[in-house]
């Protein structure tokens, strides 16, 4: 035996990727008293495909679950806050910043 090390190929274009440091993470929320919040990850800008659809209006997501959190027009809780509604579908997050060729986590 010799002591090479093995490199990972790197994911082909468009396949799913579900770790590493340009991966987002499976579970994210923009409220922050969410236990999902992380100010530094939503800094970087998060892109969000929900059944081949960019959303851009995504309060929350999950990836593995296959849910994201919209908004409910202008609904207002009793609190002030927004109201939200789940869809189920396929999730799709991507880091903005890394440009085009950006891995993609998927379920």
């Amino acid at each position: 035996m010799t002591d090479e090390t093995i490199q990972p190929e790197s994911a082909p274009e468009g396949a799913s990727v579900t770790s590493g440091p340009d991966v987002p993470p499976d579970r994210l929320a923009i409220n922050p008293r969410s236990p999902h919040f992380d100010e530094a990850k939503l800094r970087r800008g998060i892109g969000i495909r929900f059944k081949d659809v960019v959303r851009n209006n995504v309060e929350e997501y999950c990836i593995s679950e296959g849910w994201v959190r919209v908004q409910a027009g202008k609904s207002m809780d009793r609190k002030g806050n927004p109201l939200t509604i789940k869809l189920n579908g396929v999730v799709e997050a991507w880091y903005e910043d890394l440009g085009e060729g950006a891995p993609v986590a998927k379920a």
